[in-house]
């Protein structure tokens, strides 16, 4: 191996060299608490240290690196103290998850560290995010991401590359090629020659080079790094090292012909540099013998410190509270002043007074920009507030709801519009998964607001007409509104854009355009939480949201012999218990509409709870009027049997003779 110290001074090969033996020691450690039955997990990284270490003393202190799970240099680099570290792996309150979550998914804004989920390959949208934001702020500042060989199959790695490479963002990413994925090898995994010659198809630059070559990391990454800093555009670089040990311990190493470790323990990191150091009269044994003798001093210290660390203490509420990040919305009461406008336009409203508002607000989409969007929600926006804060996106709905997530990660707030609300099961991990959980398990925000154009009634069929709303409220760490009218549209579409936390937003296409109302004029809130009751009545409660609060009316409207009570949730998560309750006890009989499917339909949900909470108050069976458990047809007369309007009349009628 060979090293070229560039016109480094002694002083800073030494701290390399420090820095590279120290996550190499506390690996060692590890290995032995783990036979120990000390720990329970580890996942080794020997092997691979120049890679995490070289690439993180590149960067500037300031900038974020997101890591995976096999690069503890990129967290000692930084100066997290190894007691801090030893909390969080062993799951202590003290630990950066309070010991809701293991090994290195986590985050830390004090050290600008943003971990991976075990997906693997979504923190590469992440860094997209962030990156979007230095440029926007004018920041010259560069963003490293690491993955895997084995992640680079997956569409994370090209959407974000490709996003990356449109939008001309200050982006770093990593590839740690160590040969095998868990037990998959290299051959198994892609038919390229290098990893490298991807870059190729996204119009940028790939460098490959000898991952295990400490100053050749360094030298490259520092190269790369100041060049996007002033230039900014992504560059791909593969290191090529090995991995010598198993995936995690457990797994073993029986799957790798020996040949491999005979041919890469020669290559080891940290001997080598150690050798060159020795040969350049910068080390010499007694040196050597003091360094690792006062590291492993220190790490047996805060191992042992980290181990007396308190444990968690269960505590329900807790629990509960920290899914979401701490928010007191500010209401703003609507003026007097009140316009005629069509539900969309009241969307277009909200939107805009949140641009207005937000300077830091981003708004990402398909066809959003200089189009409008699909359905010309956004139409003049990019006049208005310009192309940086107004984005057109590739069709890569994973890498964009990740991107939001980075944008927030690094002070922004985002808005990402789906092209229609079924389209979000291309993104659908990124938020169950991150940005559902980021604050629970790091105490991060996770500030984004999803739109999402759904539901039926113009014929579009089974990819463009379904009711998804319940793939999300059973998800805790969301919240999901969903307007019926346009005043509401507007004002709870500015409470979500406020709102620190992640958001859904339904917003109903049939009535975009065949529903207008009165909308308050200018900047105003609609609590996000807080259900309506639009009529009392004593006969029966229809307890609705969306589209079936129209059925409700029209219906109502024509039987006005019966006497009914009202409600429209207008929010679904969290939802409005008082309104239920209340609605429960006026009435003593309970319908529940909506648009989506009967079985495990939001309604379900509903049911459970006023049976459980309620069921004093009832004189006869919750019933639930929904649409057929089907997907949903396109053809209108088979799309009026679908949906649930057809037996709001038949349900009325059993429940009233019940």
């Amino acid at each position: 191996m060979q090293f070229d110290r560039k016109g480094k001074d002694n002083a800073q090969l030494l701290a390399f060299y420090k820095a590279i033996l120290y996550p190499r020691m506390v690996e060692e450690k590890m290995l032995i608490l783990l036979r120990q039955g000390r720990i329970g997990k580890w996942f080794s990284g020997i092997g691979q240290e120049a890679i995490a270490v070289g690439s993180t003393l590149a960067m500037q202190s300031d900038e974020y690196i997101l890591p995976m799970h096999r690069n503890l240099g990129v967290f000692t680099s930084r100066n997290i103290p190894l007691k801090k570290l030893m909390a969080q792996w062993q799951g202590k309150i003290s630990g950066f998850t309070k010991g809701r979550d293991r090994s290195f998914h986590f985050g830390t804004q004090d050290y600008k560290i943003i971990g991976m989920i075990s997906h693997l390959g979504p923190q590469m949208a992440l860094a997209d995010g962030i990156a979007l934001a230095d440029v926007i702020a004018k920041q010259q500042k560069a963003t490293l991401v690491f993955t895997g060989e084995g992640a680079t199959s997956e569409g994370d790695f090209h959407e974000a590359i490709n996003v990356a490479s449109v939008w001309n963002l200050p982006v770093i990413f990593l590839i740690e090629n160590n040969g095998y994925g868990l037990s998959t090898p290299i051959n198994e995994q892609f038919n390229c020659k290098h990893l490298v010659d991807r870059a190729i198809g996204y119009g940028i630059e790939g460098i490959q080079l000898d991952g295990n070559n400490l100053l050749e990391v360094y030298d490259t990454i520092d190269r790369v790094a100041q060049d996007i800093r002033t230039k900014p555009r992504p560059v791909l670089i593969e290191c090529l090292t090995f991995r010598m040990r198993g995936h995690e311990e457990a797994s073993g190493t029986k799957y790798v012909p020996q040949h491999l470790f005979d041919e890469w323990v020669i290559k080891d990191p940290v001997k080598n540099f150690e050798a060159y150091l020795v040969e350049q009269g910068i080390l010499n044994e007694e040196l050597i013998g003091t360094i690792k003798s006062e590291f492993k001093a220190s790490i047996e210290t805060e191992v042992e410190e980290a181990f007396n660390e308190a444990e968690p203490t269960a505590n329900e509420l807790a629990e509960e509270v920290d899914m979401y990040a701490p928010y007191q919305p500010e209401a703003t009461a609507p003026g007097t002043a009140q316009s005629e406008k069509r539900y969309l336009d009241a969307i277009s409203d909200g939107l805009r007074e949140s641009m207005q508002k937000h300077p830091n607000l981003v708004i990402m989409g398909q066809d959003i920009a200089e189009y409008g969007g699909a359905f010309k929600i956004t139409e003049g926006f990019v006049t208005a507030f310009g192309k940086e804060r107004v984005r057109n996106t590739p069709i890569c709905e994973s890498a964009i709801v990740g991107a939001g997530l980075g944008l927030s990660i690094n002070g922004y707030k985002a808005v990402v519009e789906m092209q229609f609300a079924d389209f979000v099961s291309c993104s659908f991990n990124q938020i169950v998964n991150n940005l559902a959980k980021t604050h629970y398990r790091w105490g991060e925000k996770a500030d984004v607001v999803v739109r999402m154009p759904t539901g039926a009634g113009t014929g579009a069929g089974p990819f463009h007409s379904q009711s998804n709303e319940a793939w999300f409220t059973k998800t805790p760490g969301l919240k999901v509104v969903y307007p019926a009218f346009p005043a509401d549209a507007k004002g709870l579409l500015i409470s979500a854009v406020n709102d620190p936390n992640p958001v859904i937003y339904f917003e109903h296409k049939y009535l975009y355009r065949s529903l207008s109302g009165l909308v308050p004029d200018g900047y105003y809130t609609t609590e996000i939480g807080k259900a309506k009751v639009l009529q009392q009545g004593k006969q029966l409660s229809i307890i609705t949201y969306g589209l079936g609060v129209h059925w409700a009316l029209e219906y109502l409207a024509k039987h006005p012999e019966i006497s009914a009570t009202l409600v429209d949730l207008v929010s679904l998560q969290p939802w409005d218990k008082d309104a239920v309750t209340n609605a429960v006890k006026a009435t003593g009989r309970v319908i529940i509409l909506h648009e989506d499917t009967l079985t495990n339909g939001f309604g379900a949900e509903l049911s459970a709870w006023i049976a459980e909470h309620c069921f004093e108050y009832l004189d006869a069976p919750v019933m639930r009027c929904a649409s057929l458990d089907t997907a949903i047809p396109m053809s209108k007369v088979l799309e009026e049997d679908f949906l649930a309007k057809k037996r709001l009349e038949e349900v009325v009628e059993r429940i009233l003779t019940y």
